[in-house]
């Protein structure tokens, strides 16, 4: 059951970029029991193994943009590193109760969004940072749906900090942070969405890699759980890049609202819970 369970997450998270384990966690704690420093070590595990199973998926497709995933994940990298230390610091509740409000934010901005087809502006607001990308050749292009999508990314240094913070909240709370990734890239770099998923799913598994250790360090690794979880997740990863092709942009938007509007709630429970 558990394993079936996984499956659907891993789907989910592939479909969205959030990673299957925001979805696995709750389910591990609320439905079986399981004490949520085990769960949330097991589903950090299977994430990595989701991150791989969907990437070698989508690495065959155009949708990845390689070069801007290594970029990001040097951010990532070590906002994880750095939330890992903060974690025995700060108070886990207030910052909870505070990724759980970003979050709920980020489900409310990315309904305003209208289009998938969103080209960088012939006049950029930061001309510094449009030709940085250029110079690391950060745009790219593919065909969706017959028709041809053209990107290069905005606001480079302001989504390598939501990065930062994305790795951070990885640190700090156990999550593959997919919410954050794909709120950065989207939104504010103004990468397509598409892109914008597949590229969150190549970076997230080394992000919880980084998160994983400190789990591993503290004994919550447990192998006879973390075993059906990484299996689920990892063949549902697989499965949801197959099927993201196939899908509306429309279809994923709502999805992923709901994603992380649903994480978001789950956020404050854990921080409100915390407090008490």
């Amino acid at each position: 059951m558990i394993a079936f369970c996984s499956l659907f997450a891993g789907v989910f998270g592939a479909l969205t970029g959030l990673g299957g384990g925001m979805i696995i966690v709750p389910i591990l704690v609320l439905y079986f029991g399981i004490d949520v420093h085990h769960a949330a070590g097991a589903a950090l595990i299977a994430v990595i193994a989701a991150s791989c199973a969907a990437s070698i998926e989508f690495l065959k497709g155009p949708y990845t943009n390689i070069r801007i995933g290594v970029l990001l994940e040097v951010a990532t990298t070590l906002g994880a590193i750095f939330g890992a230390h903060l974690a025995s610091i700060l108070n886990q509740s207030l910052i909870a109760v505070l990724f759980g409000i970003a979050l709920i934010y980020a489900s409310h901005t990315n309904l305003d969004a209208k289009t998938d087809n969103r080209k960088a502006s012939s006049q950029p607001d930061y001309p510094f940072q449009e030709r940085l990308a250029q110079n690391l050749k950060l745009a790219g292009n593919y065909l969706d749906q017959g028709k041809s999508v053209s990107y290069s990314p905005n606001h480079l240094f302001g989504g390598f900090s939501l990065m930062a913070l994305a790795g951070t909240a990885s640190g700090l709370l156990g999550i593959g942070s997919g919410a954050f990734k794909v709120f950065a890239l989207d939104r504010v770099m103004n990468l397509p969405f598409k892109v914008s998923t597949t590229t969150s799913n190549f970076m997230i598994g080394v992000t919880a890699a980084a998160g994983s250790a400190t789990y591993f360090s503290k004994g919550y690794i447990e192998p006879t759980l973390a075993l059906p979880v990484l299996l689920g997740v990892t063949c549902g990863g697989y499965i949801g890049a197959r099927l993201l092709a196939r899908m509306k942009v429309k279809a994923l938007r709502v999805l992923f609202t709901v994603g992380v509007f649903v994480t978001g709630i789950q956020m404050l429970m854990k921080g409100f819970a915390g407090a008490q």
